[in-house]
């Protein structure tokens, strides 16, 4: 006759409670040793009872705390690249769009330039002219604005100097 189906729950006796907490933790640190033994890895096992004393078992000649710092280790190195990782794959499609983007400036600078044109249709160099025309236009403007400014300038100078003059001549 098989056991039956133990309800995992609190175990109200504190006696019964005890008595099952270290048949168990036996159990399961035999398990653990097994697994170090039979399949050569490192386990290592902490386990702290309702009263707080300490049960640990770490295999392989070794003991928890080397364990413990290998677990660090690995845990935050490969947190730190799953998080890389992540990013990579929330950012690759932007990287993709400033890419087409960067690749379709150099190829417009270098039409503007006049490189590379004899790939392109009449359309295109009828677009890439109006693009240049208004360009040129707007460059124009503004040397024309600064020209003035400059003029404007040079004016309230001679104006100054006049006044200057004319200050010291009728003394």
């Amino acid at each position: 006759m098989g056991r039956g189906k133990v309800v995992l729950e609190r175990i109200p006796n504190k006696i019964n409670r005890q008595v099952t907490f270290s048949k168990r933790r036996s159990g399961l640190l035999k398990k653990a040793y097994e697994l170090s033994l039979l399949c050569d890895v490192e386990v290592a096992v902490i386990i702290f009872s309702s009263r707080g004393k300490l049960s640990e078992f770490a295999s392989n000649h070794s003991n928890v705390d080397k364990i413990l710092e290998r677990y660090r280790q690995y845990y935050y190195s490969s947190s730190s690249s799953r998080i890389a990782e992540n990013e990579k794959e929330i950012l690759y499609p932007d990287i993709l769009k400033l890419r087409a983007t960067y690749e379709s400036l150099q190829r417009s600078q270098r039409h503007f330039l006049g490189e590379d044109l004899e790939q392109l249709s009449l359309k295109d160099l009828q677009e890439i002219e109006k693009q240049l025309d208004e360009t040129l236009y707007q460059a124009r403007q503004r040397k024309t604005e600064m020209m003035l400014q400059q003029l404007e300038e040079l004016q309230q100078k001679v104006r100054v100097k006049a006044s200057l003059l004319n200050s010291f001549s009728f003394r």
